[in-house]
């Protein structure tokens, strides 16, 4: 165990525990759209930073990729975490100004858009956090789905923008975007995302429409267990 005092508040964690994890189990708030447990950290949003002060030393880090330490005094509400995260803020606004998810969190953070920075009208609701990346390589393990180009044009999608045959239809990234960029409708026995439409299969016990065909035959490939055996939904088993 390590002991930090964060807030003025002492509290204790296990060593290697990531501060916004430490920061949230004991009771207080911190901002973030690209921390998830099911993936991997980026720190892409950096909406979470905290200071932290280690001797005499006081810097700026991302409190979802550093590990909390013996000693450490957290500040999570200093005038300069605020300002690093309004500017954040600000600029996630003007990328994805449409975002209910973005409208609602600048609110609670008290930033307002800023006419110094140009509104996109392309990125829809994209804050390239790259969760539904890792979760289809990490999770998944099909890569379906991955970032390209460069700088202000980078987008994630499939390669070329043309229907990936990798792709199974699980909607696991559809599960872990934060802004609910990526749109998924099934209606009866057909799914539709990135681009391709899957046909889905009922349930043998109760009838119901559950999974797509694609995504059970990859876990049947992949497990060893019969596709049959597969066919009853989480609800029947």
């Amino acid at each position: 165990m390590v002991n930090l005092i964060v807030d003025g508040k002492n509290i204790s964690t296990t060593e290697g525990t990531m501060l916004l994890e430490a920061i949230r189990g004991a009771g207080i708030s911190i901002p973030t759209l690209c921390a998830h447990e099911a993936v991997s950290r980026s720190g892409a949003c950096r909406l979470c930073v905290v200071e932290i002060k280690k001797g005499n030393r006081t810097r700026i880090v991302t409190s979802c990729l550093y590990a909390a330490e013996e000693g450490l005094i957290v500040d999570t509400k200093s005038e300069r975490v605020l300002n690093v995260r309004r500017l954040v803020m600000e600029l996630l606004l003007a990328r994805c100004p449409e975002s209910e998810v973005l409208q609602k969190l600048s609110k609670e953070l008290c930033v307002e858009p800023q006419a110094r920075f140009i509104a996109d009208s392309d990125k829809g609701k994209c804050v390239l956090c790259r969760s539904c990346v890792r979760v289809c390589e990490e999770v998944v393990g099909v890569s379906a789905i991955g970032l390209f180009s460069r700088g202000s044009h980078k987008t994630v999608g499939t390669p070329y923008n043309e229907k990936s045959d990798a792709c199974i239809g699980c909607g696991a990234c559809v599960y872990v975007c934060p802004t609910g960029h990526i749109e998924m409708f099934t209606t009866g026995d057909k799914r539709k995302i990135w681009g391709r439409t899957f046909k889905m299969k009922t349930c043998d016990t109760c009838g119901r429409y559950f999974a797509p065909v694609d995504q059970l035959k990859y876990i049947s490939k992949k497990t060893g267990v019969p596709l049959k055996e597969l066919a009853i939904c989480m609800d029947c088993r």
